[in-house]
């Protein structure tokens, strides 16, 4: 009954139900709480690290000062726990008032005062992934509050819910958020929650979202990581062909900075998150970032690879033992390639024609490593290139046709 009483509703509310915000033509950028500080909600005890007013303010601080933003990182993310236990008696979400004293409207006006845009966590279900109250029965009202409180990005995670309703769910959040008037770039959970049990409909995702998780969350270790770009080389939904400008496939947070990774290991999430043309979502104390870690994510090479505007996915040509071969096309006719390592144990060469990377121009091209500016020659389409690649590593390379 509950779908019946939505739909109905949309269909006398009158917008198109898909969304149309023009929002997000090149991979979102910004920083997020959730990897780095999950539902540290403890204030008494830990006030710089908790979810709470503070480390928002820090962190747009850092993000504003830092050449964060002007890298093109905009967006300022709370996730989970920022909620109050209950609603207000009008039904309206509201802030844990201990640790936002000053609402969320406040602190979407500070953010937007830096330069930067807000974002911010529900869930579709009747409860968040940690125990808050979700939007079921409320998406109407929740669209609203966002866009009264200034909100600029909307994750909706998909726990305590019913993913059987998720084909009409999402599409639901989507019209109420299209209804406010007020752009707000929509992220959403919905094929995470349907892998595996279900046949996943990623053209009506792509026509409801501007970005979605398909994956599980990534955790802070190679494993996790390496995981998820074999999960994207291997494309067994085909959900790479609905990615594009306005649209794109999620495979979780930027690592970098924090535990788990090696610097090589960064080298290859920045990489291959910039070739998979993921949106860029950092999520580390920036307060207390290595100036590895800071490198890699500003890096302007690699990030203009993520923000081309041609908007095309890379994918995976290959897989040889721990070898991957990728390849990525980019709007001024260039092909960026990349060779991945997933060995522990020694560097490994690689030997690969340049026309099986699929580089046709006969005039040939100009060749430069990605991550240090280094060039790397002049190859026609029947040249090899050779290289070798650190164990758990990545080599990343720009092929500029002559």
């Amino acid at each position: 009954m509950y779908l019946v009483a939505v739909l109905f509703s949309l269909l006398l509310a009158g917008p198109a139900l898909s969304l149309d915000n023009g929002l997000a033509r090149t991979p979102p950028m910004g920083w997020l709480t959730w990897e780095r500080f999950r539902c540290n909600i403890d204030c008494d005890h830990d006030p710089d690290n908790c979810i709470g007013e503070k480390l928002m303010m820090d962190m747009a601080d850092r993000m504003a000062a830092d050449g964060f933003l002007e890298a093109g990182y905009e967006y300022v993310i709370v996730d989970d726990c920022w909620l109050a236990k209950e609603r207000t008696p009008e039904g309206r979400l509201q802030a844990d008032a201990k640790r936002f004293p000053n609402g969320i409207k406040k602190l979407a006006d500070y953010v937007h005062a830096k330069g930067l845009k807000f974002g911010i966590y529900e869930d579709f279900g009747t409860k968040t992934c940690g125990g808050y109250p979700g939007s079921e029965y409320y998406m109407q009202m929740d669209a609203q509050t966002f866009a009264d409180w200034g909100v600029d990005y909307l994750k909706l995670d998909g726990c305590y819910s019913n993913v059987n309703q998720y084909d009409d769910a999402y599409p639901a959040m989507t019209h109420w958020l299209n209804h406010t008037g007020r752009p707000i770039v929509f992220s959403c959970s919905w094929p995470a929650y349907q892998q595996g049990s279900m046949k996943v409909n990623y053209p009506k995702i792509a026509k409801n979202c501007n970005l979605w998780r398909n994956y599980g969350d990534i955790q802070d270790d190679w494993s996790s990581l390496i995981s998820i770009i074999n999960y994207y080389g291997q494309d067994k939904y085909n959900f790479i062909e609905v990615a594009g400008p306005g649209n794109w496939n999620d495979p979780d947070m930027l690592l970098l900075g924090n535990f788990g990774l090696s610097y090589e290991q960064e080298r290859v999430q920045m990489g291959m998150w910039c070739m998979m043309a993921s949106p860029l979502i950092m999520s580390v104390d920036l307060r207390n970032l290595r100036k590895s870690s800071r490198d890699l994510l500003l890096h302007k090479g690699l990030i203009a690879i993520n923000q081309d505007p041609l908007g095309k996915q890379g994918t995976r040509l290959e897989q040889n033992g721990n070898i991957q071969v990728w390849t990525k096309p980019l709007a001024d006719g260039s092909t960026v390639f990349a060779f991945i390592n997933s060995g522990h144990s020694a560097p490994s060469g690689v030997s690969i024609k340049i026309a099986d990377l699929g580089l046709t121009n006969v005039g040939g091209y100009n060749v430069t490593e990605v991550f240090d500016n280094v060039y790397a020659g002049k190859f026609r389409t029947q040249d090899t290139f050779a290289t070798k690649v650190n164990p758990s590593g990545i080599y990343l390379a720009k092929a500029s046709p002559l």
